[in-house]
């Protein structure tokens, strides 16, 4: 196929087969047809035949691969998070001590699903600060950097829709406190959408083809791409941690969770919860002669999602939240095969022009969508290792607008303050009845943090009797 700068955009479209995309070329100025034409030569045209081949798939019932038999799978064994095992934490903490921890913040998404104009991460959801998502998420690796005296990389992850908006919000706010030169941004990638009836690519503008972005898994070549993963391995970076924009209670640098990466070698760890309820829609971690790996809960059965084991758990417990640990050549390796990550595709409503050039919006799916998923890298890797944190510890997801039954702003709100009153109590902190609390992400990194608040004087008698942002002082090794 002609891609080259001297074949015409007409011998590019005709080689792929997608004329259509040119249906308005003669209506379009120069500023239109410079627009289009860039998108197309810009499009990765072999993987698109790999989307049309799904597609056709997908069209054809015998020719649809079987779903995974899950009948003779199990739940992996679970390392609880919070187990005290001193070896693992300081495995962990002397990972962080030595600088060789990165972390990758997954923030592509927008706030629409909230009502909220903007991307997710500048959405404000501190309960007594009201500080953004992006703050709170960031300020534990200001904290480490208070404890370890070590910077942690951070790359996050934009999309087309975010990276403006995010580059000025970090500008704005002066990185949360970071040092700019600790932070790369890159930009998630995208894929075309495939009319469902015909496989052709569709527009949603003369001047510009439908597109969507290619999933969380998309992060993997747009980070190797960007350089990113040669960055993080010129600071040092052995161990990479993703995490998701819409959780201010992740831990993707708890010691023990790294410790235990660590120390069991694995090429991929993950964070889990306990599913509790069949009908939660969260995927699960699954092991089947010998290999681990994600299913989503629409792939799982009611029948297998309802089974429960004798003591009472669901056979299938392990809630998948989107914090995973990777050894960084594993990473690189997967980077380095194109097909170490296999497309998916959602059959979806995505508006287009008809002949006429009138914008449709479908009233039911008319097209598929593509994406790719980061967590079926794990069965690619020698060893996979998945630690279980408590809700109440560790997910507390925004997701949904104010006023909806579950992971909306006041569920996140109630979540920080009981976290923020548990863990001041256990360090011998009294909290009033009915106070609002929140502890400062920038300068409490742990528990420690708190026996030496406590021990310090700097807190009457103790006790908060008033809402208010919990702040540690100097940090003092104990």
């Amino acid at each position: 196929m002609p891609t080259s700068s001297t074949s015409t955009v007409h011998d590019l479209v005709a080689a792929a087969g997608q004329p259509q995309l040119l249906a308005f070329w003669e209506q379009l100025d120069a500023a239109g047809r410079d627009r289009l034409e860039t998108q197309l030569r810009g499009l990765d045209w072999k993987q698109i035949a790999d989307c049309q081949r799904l597609a056709a798939s997908r069209r054809s019932a015998a020719a649809v691969a079987p779903p995974l038999d899950l009948r003779a799978a199990e739940t992996p064994p679970c390392h609880p998070l919070d187990s005290g095992e001193r070896a693992v934490i300081e495995a962990g903490r002397e990972a962080l001590a030595a600088g060789s921890v990165g972390v990758i913040l997954m923030a592509g998404g927008q706030g629409t699903r909230l009502g909220f104009d903007g991307p997710k991460g500048t959405f404000p959801v501190g309960p007594v600060s009201g500080a953004t998502l992006f703050e709170l998420l960031l300020g534990p690796l200001k904290a480490v950097e208070r404890r370890y005296g070590r910077r942690v990389p951070l790359a996050i992850l934009t999309s087309a829709a975010t990276d403006a908006a995010t580059r000025e919000f970090l500008n704005q706010h002066e990185f949360c406190g970071l040092d700019p030169e600790q932070v790369l941004l890159f930009q998630q990638g995208t894929l075309p959408a495939v009319d469902a009836p015909t496989g052709r690519l569709l527009l949603d503008a003369p001047d510009h083809v439908a597109v969507a972005p290619d999933g969380h898994g998309g992060m993997l070549a747009a980070l190797a791409g960007s350089g990113g993963l040669s960055w993080f391995a010129r600071q040092g970076v052995e161990t990479i941690v993703s995490f998701q924009v819409d959780n201010p209670l992740a831990r993707p640098l708890d010691p023990e969770f790294i410790g235990r990466h660590r120390l069991t070698d694995a090429s991929f760890s993950t964070q889990v919860i306990l599913k509790t309820d069949p009908a939660e829609r969260v995927g699960v971690v699954v092991e089947q002669e010998g290999v681990t790996r994600v299913v989503e809960y629409s792939d799982l059965p009611d029948e297998l999602a309802a089974e429960r084991l004798a003591d009472g758990r669901l056979r299938f417990h392990a809630g998948s939240i989107a914090i995973h640990a990777f050894h960084r050549a594993f990473l690189e390796r997967a980077a380095a095969d194109a097909d170490s990550l296999p497309l998916h595709l959602a059959h979806k409503k995505v508006p287009f022009l008809d002949a006429e050039g009138r914008l449709i919006e479908p009233a039911s799916p008319n097209a598929f969508k593509f994406e790719r998923f980061i967590f079926d890298l794990m069965p690619l890797a020698e060893r996979v290792t998945v630690a279980e944190v408590a809700v109440a510890e560790g997910f507390a997801p925004l997701k949904n607008p104010s006023g909806a039954a579950s992971d909306s702003p006041e569920t996140v709100h109630q979540a920080m303050v009981a976290y923020a009153r548990r863990h001041l109590t256990a360090a011998g902190i009294t909290v009033a009845d009915r106070i609002d609390v929140e502890l400062d992400a920038a300068s409490i990194l742990d528990d420690d943090d708190l026996r030496q608040l406590a021990t310090s004087g700097s807190l009457p008698g103790n006790r908060i009797d008033h809402p208010q942002v919990v702040r540690a002082g100097e940090y003092r090794s104990l």
